[in-house]
């Protein structure tokens, strides 16, 4: 299939973590930031907020253009269930990472793939448990001084130098850490017709 016939993707974010790992596809995409209100909603469950918000940044690219495959991916951390978002600043950053040293954190990545064509949607949601290691405090704060990940869920930047924070990551799907699971959005984007080993022909 000729790259110009296939369909028009859009990746729904401004994160360049999220690019790099589409990226990997070797699919021709644009990137769009999409302008949601990311406040979770009270009571909400993280794996509910996660998939709702995933939802709303694709659906709000696809808005806009009716004719593309728009990916929408968001990300909450858990510890006891309770929400861990992005630090901002250094205190809040070791603040976090003081609270998960030597403990399991769950991480629920969410994946929307919009289909403007059909105006239908796939959503999944990817947990990803990672242990902690217990490190004293002089360590986490030379980590954030050198990767400074205030940007960050959990301030865990994993594949960075925040690797090294790390015991154990179990999950079916390994890019989910990151940001966005890209063994489930292979599938969806084959449901959608997407091809990816016959680019040329």
């Amino acid at each position: 299939m000729p790259s110009s016939a296939l369909p028009r993707l859009i990746l729904a974010s401004s994160s360049a973590y999220r690019r790099e790992l589409l990226g990997r596809l070797h699919l021709p995409f644009e990137a769009i930031a999409p302008d949601i209100d990311e406040t979770p909603h009270p009571g909400e469950t993280p794996e509910a907020t996660a998939l709702r918000l995933a939802r709303a940044k694709a659906a709000a690219v696809a808005l806009e253009n009716p004719d593309a495959l728009v990916i929408g991916s968001d990300q909450v951390a858990t510890l006891d269930g309770i929400q861990i978002g992005k630090p901002g600043d250094h205190a809040r950053a070791l603040a976090q990472l003081q609270m998960m040293r030597g403990r399991r954190v769950i991480f629920h990545t969410a994946l929307c793939l919009w289909d403007g064509r059909t105006g239908t949607a796939q959503v999944e949601n990817i947990q990803v448990f990672v242990t902690f290691r217990d490190l004293p405090d002089a360590d986490l704060d030379a980590y954030l001084r050198i990767e400074q990940p205030y940007d960050c869920a959990g301030s865990a930047k994993n594949e960075g130098l925040g690797i090294a924070l790390l015991e154990r990551i179990d999950s079916s799907d390994p890019t989910a850490l990151t940001g966005l699971p890209l063994i489930a959005l292979t599938g969806m984007l084959r449901r959608a017709g997407m091809p990816f080993f016959n680019l040329q022909q």
